[in-house]
């Protein structure tokens, strides 16, 4: 029973906590859950947090680490109502061709640039489109309204590939990267709600295998 504050990056709310917190809650009814979305790094324990959840070089030297997921796929997708006007990319140097959801790092930052991967060859490519965003759910969304491609992270775009508003391209192109972090101060016993929420998690996600990734740039600072 009691409070769990987590803080997370906006991927692993997502990824991570949203698909597990109604059976969370379920199993433990005493148990109130604040998640707090955030991409800037903070001190969890001067705020008040039990534990964060973000990529590996987020976590504080001090603090206990728990891998979360596997290295994270990404999808490269459109809406059908796109592709019926235009051919779908076989490969990335199509994409010159197509109109882009382009991606902004933070309202001032950098723009993605896209990475791809193939027979363990990486390469970038600088894509173009009439929308640029800052946020990965309207990433999502403009595919979904058939404003162009999106490149983001499967997790994200998965209730869309299964109820087929989105379909995938360049999958043998798409590279996984570096998976997330839950993270807690390793100086004082982890309460019972962390340590069940902590638990739920990995029953969930299973043995999360690691494997050869690239940065992320979506979690990136």
């Amino acid at each position: 029973m009691g409070r769990l504050r987590i803080y997370a990056i906006h991927v692993a709310a997502t990824a991570v906590v949203a698909p597990i917190w109604e059976r969370f809650l379920s199993t433990y009814p005493e148990v109130h859950l604040e998640l707090a979305v955030g991409h800037a790094t903070i001190d969890i324990v001067a705020k008040g947090f039990d534990a964060g959840i973000g990529p590996r070089d987020r976590v504080p030297a001090d603090m206990i680490a728990v891998r979360v997921t596997g290295p994270m796929k990404i999808a490269v997708v459109g809406a059908p109502i796109y592709f019926a006007k235009r051919r779908p990319p076989r490969t990335p140097d199509d994409l010159a061709s197509h109109s882009c959801v382009q991606y902004r790092q933070a309202a001032e930052g950098e723009v993605l640039v896209w990475p791809f991967e193939r027979n363990r060859k990486s390469r970038r490519v600088s894509v173009d489109g009439r929308v640029m965003v800052n946020d990965p759910d309207l990433v999502v969304r403009a595919a979904v309204d058939g404003l162009g491609i999106a490149y983001t992270i499967e997790a994200l775009a998965e209730p869309f590939l299964r109820s087929r508003q989105l379909v995938r391209v360049l999958e043998d192109w798409s590279p996984s990267f570096e998976g997330l972090f839950l993270y807690y101060p390793g100086h004082r016993q982890v309460p019972p709600t962390l340590r069940a929420f902590i638990d739920l998690i990995r029953a969930t996600h299973g043995s999360a295998s690691v494997r050869r990734s690239l940065q992320n740039p979506f979690t990136k600072h």
